[in-house]
């Protein structure tokens, strides 16, 4: 079948035209491979505003930094001539013309789509009124980690802000390497928000048991500089004052949903999480346009629209879409339950299902370095968290999935 034929087979779905993934990041680049699978010939355009081939993210904070690998790219430069994914870099978008079918870039040129998926990510959140400093970071993009890299070289003192996810890997990092680190997080124990208090307990007293000046329950007030424009330390919300050279800044992220506004596609609101509205295939209130990755709030079984911003996620949600927007049948139908992991001080934290700090935690395995906590809603399991019980964590999945009481996996 011609790719002018393919298009014509599945316009019953879309107009004509080429599909355009915006966003070639790992939800775009699966997107990109999740069409082709499903026998989509047709015209294929990447877009990405980076001058990189698709690379991974996790191991920014992790090996990256660190030195270990220099390379994470997800596919070479051969994968796309074979599969003939029209892969642009440096294409940065800066609007969307829906009635035209029609995307914007910034260097003036517009692309037109038969079908149009939203795959552009999240942007690191930045504190206001925070002076812009060397030596002072977020991280979330190759550029970001190169740039730290760089300053982690020559630091002689850290200060990491916000005890996230990213915020916990990069004092991993650090310390790896002997580096002095203060992490200050305003909440009552790392991870607090995600998964509450009880097991941000335990991974505190990881980073302690690391050498890591833990600070919680505090704030950062103002960063000081020295004469030549570089951090020189902080002072902190309780009145004390740190010394670093490289700041950290990891307060979260928000969906990189600026080059949508006057679009007309409906978006959550900042209070809800913000990010593109989506159906439970990923389809948009707006003709031919889709989205899914970090930036797409799907509608869940719950039936609430949230993002989930999970590596794995990008993956199955890629699967549905493509088999949607074509109109044929997923190759699986199975339910699948949430994963996401995180690397610190040698053990791999994984986490199962949608556990939640509100939910009922139950510590079932813990000897002073390693645990296993179960999370459950109204008796039923949820979700379960394990440093460097890979084993337990993973067989619990059937359970999870089928909500089974939490008694049983005690």
């Amino acid at each position: 079948m011609s790719p002018s034929e393919n298009e014509a087979a599945v316009g019953a779905g879309r107009s004509a035209g080429p599909i355009v993934i915006v966003g070639a990041g790992l939800a775009g680049l699966r997107a990109a491979e999740e069409l082709r699978r499903a026998e989509y010939d047709g015209a294929l355009i990447l877009l990405g505003d980076e001058p990189h081939l698709p690379y991974d993210r996790p191991p920014l904070s992790k090996q990256f930094v660190r030195g270990e690998t220099d390379d994470t790219t997800l596919r070479p430069k051969e994968f796309f001539d074979e599969q003939r994914i029209d892969l642009r870099v440096d294409a940065e978008v800066v609007g969307v013309e829906t009635d035209a079918h029609r995307v914007r870039l910034a260097d003036g040129s517009s692309v037109e789509y038969g079908a149009l998926i939203i795959a552009t990510g999240l942007h690191p959140r930045r504190i206001p009124g925070f002076p812009d400093l060397a030596g002072v970071h977020v991280l979330r993009g190759h550029a970001d980690a190169t740039a730290l890299r760089a300053d982690l070289a020559t630091a002689t003192s850290a200060l990491v802000i916000g005890a996230g996810f990213i915020g916990c890997e990069v004092a991993a990092s650090f310390r790896a390497g002997e580096l002095p680190v203060v992490l200050v997080e305003p909440q009552p124990t790392p991870l607090a928000s995600v998964l509450g208090e009880q097991v941000g307990a335990l991974v505190a007293r990881m980073h302690r048991e690391q050498g890591v000046d833990l600070r919680c329950g505090i704030g950062v007030g103002a960063l000081l500089s020295d004469d030549a424009g570089r951090v020189r330390g902080a002072q902190l919300s309780d009145g004390s004052e740190v010394a670093a050279d490289l700041v950290v800044v990891g307060v979260g992220s928000r969906p990189a949903t600026d080059w949508l506004a006057d679009s007309g596609i409906a978006l959550a609101e900042p209070s809800a999480g913000g990010g593109v509205l989506a159906d439970e295939v990923g389809r948009t209130g707006t003709e031919d346009v889709w989205a899914l990755g970090d930036v797409a709030a799907w509608l869940h079984g719950t039936g609430e629209r949230k993002r989930v911003e999970h590596w794995t996620n990008a993956g199955e949600q890629a699967q549905v879409l493509a088999a949607a927007l074509l109109g044929v049948a997923p190759k699986s139908t199975a339910a699948q339950v949430p994963y996401f992991w995180s690397d610190q001080y040698g053990l791999k934290i994984q986490a199962l299902g949608t556990p939640s700090a509100g939910d009922d935690v139950k510590i079932a395995a813990d000897d002073g370095r390693k645990f296993l906590a179960f999370y459950a809603k109204d008796g039923a399991v949820t979700g379960v968290v394990g440093a460097g019980m890979t084993g337990r964590v993973m067989r619990s999945r059937a359970q999870i999935a089928a909500g089974v009481p939490v008694a049983e996996l005690l």
